[in-house]
């Protein structure tokens, strides 16, 4: 049974004081019992983990702390960079790895998402391996086999067991920030080929484990129709997610849906 996840990523904004506000906002508001039904994590600025995690700690509200990137290196002369190691000392249990704006603004490529991916699990962590394609290539090209390629890639060189501890977050690239939203089908349609790409390469018993989300300019309006559909199994939330209302509703849509007997 895959339980649906509600992933916020907070990108480059909110300081330690500000997360703190938000993360109380969010546990003075949150219904514990959505917790039987989702999973929450949020995924402040690095500065803003340990704050974080302090407050759902403090309130003994079981929402967990992920960072947005990391490095595959354990130590080193990498300035700049965190190690799986840091992450996890500072309460970490998740990871995005691979997001379009780490591998458009910043030249990550496939290899090196592969290495970030590996290193999230040897650690014990779970990474979140985002794909998703450009305009150019959805509207040019074959975007189904393009994903497909990028999650071949992220999950290279993995076994089933690590594969099962993997969640993937699609993320068309031209929906992310710009209010455009892939429509309920076309999402369903790519998650459905990641599934089917997963089952081939590591059985349907993993397949069925596997969690992928859809994120893209996901909010109140869309989420819904969204969450609805048999491989979309959450959401990885950008902008939504730095206000405590419009995340707290997109976690009651799920555990909503949940509760009706939606869980996968």
């Amino acid at each position: 049974m895959r339980i649906p996840l509600i992933a916020g990523n907070w990108k480059m904004n909110l300081g330690i004081a500000e997360g703190v506000v938000l993360s109380q906002n969010i546990c003075n508001n949150f219904d514990k019992s959505w917790l039987d039904r989702v999973d929450v994590l949020v995924c402040p600025p690095a500065i803003g983990l340990r704050p974080c995690l302090t407050v759902f700690e403090f309130e003994r509200l079981k929402v967990q702390v992920g960072a947005q990137n990391v490095h595959w290196q354990p130590q080193g002369a990498y300035t700049g960079e965190l190690s799986c190691d840091m992450l996890a000392s500072a309460g970490c249990t998740a990871v995005i790895v691979g997001h379009s704006e780490r591998r458009n603004l910043f030249g990550e490529t496939n290899e090196q998402v592969n290495l970030k991916l590996r290193a999230v699990l040897a650690q014990g962590m779970t990474p979140i391996a985002c794909v998703g394609e450009s305009l150019a290539v959805r509207e040019g090209h074959d975007p189904v086999e393009y994903v497909c390629a990028q999650v071949d890639a992220a999950l290279a060189g993995i076994d089933e067991a690590e594969a099962a501890r993997c969640v993937i977050a699609y993320e068309p690239v031209w929906a992310i920030g710009t209010g455009r939203t892939a429509t309920p089908e076309q999402a369903q349609q790519m998650c459905a080929a990641i599934r089917a790409l997963v089952a081939d390469r590591f059985g349907s018993d993993v397949a069925e484990q596997v969690r992928v989300l859809y994120g893209g300019s996901v909010n109140v309006g869309n989420i819904d129709a969204l969450i609805v559909q048999p491989d979309i199994d959450g959401a990885l939330v950008g902008g939504a997610s730095l206000e405590a209302s419009s995340f707290l509703a997109l976690i009651k849509a799920c555990a909503s849906h949940a509760g009706a007997g939606g869980t996968r």
